[in-house]
């Protein structure tokens, strides 16, 4: 790290989730392209590469992915064609997650919507395949960067949308069905529909004129190419299937030659559509011989014509089930679907029984096809035993986002509303669209890109702003040195007792003065003060706490209630406290058990001690906070190791030395970066049953239960992976403190004068 310029370290301190995925999605490619020599070759890969000198349309394949091979193997071969893509799978993955910021989401859940991409094993099984996915999925982030990026797209915008669309379409025909979510953002982002009609005209129509650009010049090379309009080579094979495989031939009116496509297998024991769009109609001796003037590519459109005439709600059932398959919470094949493992690793080269794979590796790559088997392994173990993304989890922000795009909650007033929609909707547009012709894993892809980042725009939608605050610069930064300097001002040098309780207020007015006047004046023989950090307050708590005896040091600007403990603590330190406790100035905690906190530190038991509403007793008002305490038990108890109950319990005692030397960053959501500190610095720590009663007055400053869970959360990993995966420093020996004897000192900041 020493030999980064500073704007890298900077960079990778702020943004150090996605750095870690980008790391960890880096080395899942680089083991793809080793272990699968020179690339992956399927049956489409072969139909690619054989086109991409003549670019013929009417082929199964579109034509727009051999435009992007072409100058590529020409270049690299195969290997520099996975090469390159895996290069853009890693930049879709910075693109989502610079999308997302720049849409205002939390900076972890962008890496998150980032993470699919980066993270999944079928994601990076499809990049070290020689297949269209890769540039179909740059086409689709590029087009949600024209329409997002930069607030509301005017015409032009629009129609370099459109004419990205038509891109898209030209690699993958399932692009098609694009247009429609890419139309509907453009009606309502803005609501154009209702107030600037003018603009919703421009800009639709634009859109709509560089897709069609697209398009017409597409079917225009198709038909000079074979003398008839179309926009594309496939003979429908793929819904004759579909339809195949739920035709009641009972029921409908066939002919001498549509009977005949009618599948012997009876309703219920029917093969996949893979098997009949394929296997049967793929087989040139299938179905025998036809009636006069006839071909198989016309009695098979007749006869999936009929079954969706006659039986379009068991067709759209059946699409509509396959559809769902792809929120699935784990990968599996059902008996009649594509085969999963086409799309996982194998310890073996696929389709080496083909002779144009062996043909294609050698001319085009300029190797034979062959595994190297230990990275083969890693990945295949990888990809088996969970790296991939649940459809579960896909599902939830789909869920997530259509909550944003209804306006519930705040994502009325969030302005995001339309931003969610475009990749929500493009996403299930499109896997709709695929399941109405097959479902495939490969297919559910897109998914990737378009949900998560649906998902974690929606979130914030739903939740609002972001309520964390920068990371503090190490102590003692501006504020702090005007508070102190304010401090000695007002006070003097600070001389403390043995035992110092400092309080974090913010406009605590209405209630810190009875916590004051309960605060013990001795506690286990010792003196206490009290200290009170007045967090740039707005009423008059910093008159009201030095009226009641108590020290006050006064920050000039509200930071956090993490700032101001670390303020206090390193006041308390240099004024001479050897021990530190904590209590909230809104009446939660009892002060008459500070003598059991403050006990096991005396009796050299624990140099760290907090309470715990869950050994102890709670009072509890909201069911989510009753939730969050559990779970973040939970998640501390496994990061550190150590059996945990409660980490966000706010009166606690320390030595304050310890105190001092733990690293302290967050303004905000202090109380698990203060824990797992003082764990990973080695400090002995006990729980002890405490009681926590309904706040006195006022209200929490907390924000949203969701929001602040979601930063806990955040505050708790990044300090779990700087202290225990990054930290390198010493671990905390306490310097031997004889138990101080009681003194002439009252307690309670004796002569304390009130600020000016």
């Amino acid at each position: 790290m020493a030999v980064l310029p500073a704007t890298v370290k900077r960079a990778l301190r702020t943004h150090w989730l996605l750095a870690i995925f980008l790391v960890a999605g880096l080395a899942l490619r680089v083991l793809a392209a080793i272990a699968y020599r020179p690339s992956i070759i399927y049956t489409d890969s072969v139909q690619y590469l054989k086109n991409m000198e003549e670019l013929k349309p009417d082929q199964l394949n579109p034509i727009g992915y051999d435009f992007v091979l072409r100058p590529l193997v020409d270049l690299g071969g195969l290997t520099g064609v996975v090469i390159v893509q895996h290069l853009a799978g890693l930049g879709i993955g910075i693109a989502i997650y610079a999308l997302a910021r720049r849409l205002g989401v939390y900076r972890w859940l962008a890496a998150l919507a980032a993470a699919p991409i980066l993270l999944d094993a079928y994601q990076v099984q499809i990049e070290q395949n020689i297949m269209a996915e890769t540039t179909f999925d740059v086409l689709l982030v590029a087009i949600l960067w024209i329409l997002l990026g930069w607030g509301k797209p005017g015409w032009k915008r629009a129609g370099l949308a459109g004419l990205l669309l038509g891109a898209a379409f030209a690699v993958r025909t399932i692009g098609l069905t694009l247009i429609v979510p890419v139309l509907l953002y453009l009606v309502v982002v803005g609501s154009a529909w209702r107030h600037r009609r003018t603009q919703l005209v421009l800009r639709t129509g634009a859109a709509l004129a560089g897709f069609a650009l697209v398009l017409v010049a597409y079917a225009g090379n198709f038909h000079s190419e074979t003398g008839r309009w179309a926009i594309s080579g496939a003979e429908n094979q793929v819904l004759y299937g579909r339809t195949a495989v739920v035709a009641d031939c009972a029921k409908l009116p066939l002919n001498e030659g549509t009977r005949l496509f009618c599948p012997k297998e009876p309703l219920g024991q029917r093969l996949g559509v893979d098997k009949y769009a394929h296997n049967h109609y793929g087989d040139p001796n299938w179905p025998g011989p036809l009636p006069p003037g006839t071909t198989k590519q016309q009695l098979a459109e007749e006869f999936s014509g009929l079954v969706i005439r006659h039986q379009p709600f068991d067709v759209a059932w059946a699409a509509f089930k396959d559809f769902l398959k792809g929120f699935a919470p784990t990968r599996t094949t059902s008996p009649d679907d594509v085969p999963l493992e086409r799309w996982q690793f194998q310890l073996t080269y696929p389709n080496l029984d083909d002779p144009d794979t062996v043909e294609a590796s050698q001319r085009w790559g300029g190797m034979p096809p062959h595994v190297n088997h230990d990275p083969a392994a890693i990945l295949r173990a990888y990809q088996l035993n969970g790296g991939y993304t649940s459809g579960l989890a896909l599902g939830i922000a789909v869920l997530i986002a259509l909550a944003a795009v209804a306006g519930l909650g705040r994502a009325r007033k969030s302005g995001l509303r339309s931003a969610a929609l475009l990749p929500v909707a493009g996403g299930l547009i499109l896997l709709l669209g695929s399941a109405a012709f097959e479902f495939s894993w490969r297919y559910q892809l897109p998914g990737l890109v378009l949900f998560p980042l649906a998902g974690a725009i929606g979130l914030r939608a739903l939740l609002g702003a972001d309520q964390g605050r920068p990371a503090m610069a190490n102590y003692p930064d501006k504020v702090d040195s005007e508070a102190l300097e304010d401090f000695r001002e007002r006070h003097g040098e600070p001389a403390f007792a043995p035992l110092v309780v400092v309080i974090a207020a913010y406009n605590e007015a209405g209630g810190i003065g009875p916590v004051l006047a309960n605060m013990p004046k001795t506690c286990a023989g010792l003196p206490v003060d009290v200290l009170v950090v007045v967090d740039g307050a707005e009423d008059n708590t910093a008159e009201i706490a030095a009226a009641q005896g108590a020290y006050v040091c006064i920050a000039p600007s509200n930071r956090g209630q993490g700032a101001a403990l670390r303020l206090g603590y390193h006041l308390a330190g240099q004024g001479g406290a050897q021990y530190v406790a904590t209590t909230d100035a809104d009446g939660q905690y009892d002060n008459d058990e500070l003598d059991a906190l403050l006990k096991p530190i005396l009796d050299g038991q624990a140099d760290f001690v907090t309470g715990s509403r869950r050994l102890g007793e709670e009072d509890a008002d909201s069911r989510l906070r009753w939730l969050g305490v559990r779970v973040f038990a939970v998640l501390a108890s496994v990061l550190t190791r150590r059996k945990l109950t409660d980490t966000s319990f706010g009166f606690r005692a320390m030595r304050a030395e310890l105190a001092c030397s733990v690293t302290l960053r967050e303004p905000q959501y202090q109380s698990s970066e203060l824990l797992l500190g003082v764990l990973a610095s080695g400090a002995r720590v006990v729980e002890l049953p405490m009681t926590m009663r309904r706040r006195g007055d006022g209200t929490s400053k907390k924000g949203p239960g969701v929001v602040y869970g979601a930063n806990y959360a955040r505050v708790m990993t990044t300090t779990w992976l700087r202290e225990y995966v990054l930290a390198r420093g010493n671990k905390f020996r306490p310097a031997p403190a004889p138990r101080t004897a009681p003194s002439a000192r009252t307690g309670l900041g004796s002569g304390a004068p009130p600020p000016e």
